[in-house]
This record gives C-alpha cells, structure tokens and sequence, in this order.
C-alpha cells in the first residue's frame, strides 16, 4: 500500500477516509461495533456501540506544529449542533497512526 503523504494537496483529499479506516478497526479492536457515515457529509462520521452505550463520532486528523504543537489539520472543533448532540471527537495522528478520543470543554 503507498503510504499517504499528507502534506502533499493531491493526498490531502484522502486524508479523511484514511482516518476513518484507521478509527473503524481502532474501535473494533477497543470493543466498538461500528456504523460508517455513507455520505460525505454530517454532523458525524460514524456511530460505536458499546456495552449498549452509543457514542456519536467525528474523526479528525491532528499534526504537529512546531509553533503550537498539535493542531487540527480541519483547524476546527465541534460545532454547536454536534456539542448538543454529545458528539466525541476522535483524533488521528499519522505520523504514529495512533487514534484517541480528545477531551471536551463544555
């Protein structure tokens, strides 16, 4: 498989779903079933069950800035609708390709 540079415009495209795929079996291997958002577009990317708990997911690709550290390559976080909707940010980091769910202010 060619590895994805994500600096690289014509790859950046495909960040997104290398993300994705990534979390999908990150949350199966963690005890998830998962459900994959069909469309391109929503307030999430997918839903993860749990010990019958359902969690509301966005993944979002992180890198590092020297400047500021790690930053959102998306450059933004929850929206309204998704704060009201409980919706947990899931961050992907490339250059480890480690996931972790990001801590919330309220």
């Amino acid at each position: 498989m060619k590895h994805i540079n994500l600096k690289n415009t014509e790859d950046r495209g495909r960040k997104g779903d290398f993300a994705e795929f990534y979390a999908v079996t990150w949350l199966w291997d963690n005890g998830y079933e998962v459900f994959k958002n069909c469309g391109s577009t929503g307030l999430v990317d997918m839903v993860a069950i749990k010990d019958g708990e359902i969690t509301l997911i966005d993944v979002k690709t992180w890198c590092y800035n020297e400047k500021l550290g790690y930053c959102s390559l998306s450059g933004r976080s929850r929206t309204k609708e998704q704060k009201q909707l409980g919706v947990k940010l899931l961050g992907f980091y490339p250059d480890t390709r480690k996931l972790k769910f990001m801590e919330h202010r309220t």
